[in-house]
């Protein structure tokens, strides 16, 4: 029986040692996997619809060329190729290149686009604030850098607009200067023909550069630059520059596409601007159709092209034309009273009596 005993002990003592021999010479089961993490979507690119940047374009080069019109003229045919190159714009689409290319400028401000990319980010954050800015511009002045981005914006088209503007004084100075030439006095030839063609290319939009396209292009979604420096400009801000923000943020959203064309149109309409304009153009039809020598129709371009486009765009931007020098001061006329006390002074006195 003790023998038994022992055996069974000594069979359970070597299973036992066997098993933990067994699990010492096992490997542990390998670790669960990571559960996988899904990488958040990367958010749209930069997206400014190529007809937008076509617009910027257009608005550009008439403001360049407008503002190279000399005011030196020899003839009658110089005044008239003036005239086509200043009325060569149609308010409406004028306006909207205008907001285009102020978005083209906030587009290069770094801090301005950076800080719209982090809410693009979040697909459910950048809907939202699509919805925002659509349905009110001024969300797009809640960005970090909206004060740099529209300092650009101000400084470039109110200078733009400033050029515009002093091309014009100097222009309608002529006006009076040239009345010393012979032929500055002759009527205009086809005067009815003149106006038409002005009113024709008042409602054909302007066209934009290839090249100038590609610039624009280019510097809008991240590429070449403009080679502006960004100056902080306090709000309030003027309506073409807080429209002009609004389409930028909405191209760092990734919503300024061709599909958003129609809801861009109406976020830069500015009444106010548009009224401007629209006036410039009626006061230059209502100048043409009386001016006769060609003197009269250089002051037609001066005041009524230039200068008011200019101003327009001056205003449009916020920033400030020049004052203007007081006038010379009229000689005081000399009231009656005056004379005879004047002519009382010159007498000579009496004689006093000798006593």
């Amino acid at each position: 029986m003790r023998s038994f005993s022992r055996t069974r002990i000594v069979l359970t003592t070597t299973a036992v040692a066997l098993a933990a021999l067994v699990a010492a010479c096992s490997s542990p089961p390998p670790p669960a996997p990571p559960p996988v993490v899904q990488a958040p979507p990367p958010p749209p690119p930069i997206t400014l619809s190529t007809s937008l940047v076509e617009r910027a374009s257009a608005f550009r080069g008439y403001m360049t060329r407008a503002a190279a019109v000399s005011s030196t003229f020899q003839n009658g045919d110089q005044i008239q190729a003036s005239l086509k190159v200043g009325a060569a714009y149609e308010p409406k689409s004028f306006l909207n290149g205008a907001v285009a290319y102020a978005a083209v400028l906030a587009l290069q401000d770094p801090t301005f686009v950076s800080s719209v990319r982090e809410v693009a980010a979040n697909a459910a954050q950048r809907q939202q604030m699509i919805a925002n800015i659509f349905s009110n511009p001024s969300y797009a002045t809640v960005f970090k850098g909206s004060d740099s981005a529209a300092g650009l914006i101000i400084d470039t088209i109110g200078n733009d607009g400033l050029k515009v503007y002093m091309a014009g004084k100097a222009v309608k100075q002529s006006a009076y200067d040239v009345q010393k030439a012979s032929w500055s006095k002759s009527f205009v030839v086809d005067r009815d023909g003149r106006l038409a063609s002005a009113k024709t290319l008042s409602n054909t939009p302007a066209l934009a550069e290839s090249a100038d396209v590609a610039v624009l292009q280019s510097a809008s979604t991240g590429g070449q630059s403009l080679g502006l420096t960004p100056r902080t400009a306090p709000a309030p801000y003027q309506p073409v520059v807080i429209r002009g923000l609004a389409v930028a943020a909405l191209a760092a959203l990734g919503a300024a596409g061709d599909d958003n064309l129609t809801s861009i149109d109406a976020l830069s309409n500015d009444p106010g601007t548009s009224n401007c304009l629209s006036m410039a153009k009626l006061n230059l039809y209502q100048c043409l159709a009386v001016a006769k020598p060609h003197y009269e129709d250089i002051f037609c371009l001066g005041q009524h092209i230039l200068m008011d486009t200019g101003a327009c765009m001056v205003k449009a931007a916020g920033a400030s034309l020049p004052p203007e020098p007081p006038p010379p001061p009229k000689p005081e006329p000399v009231s009656t009273k005056k004379k005879v006390a004047a002519k009382k002074g010159s007498a000579k006195k009496p004689a006093a009596k000798k006593s």
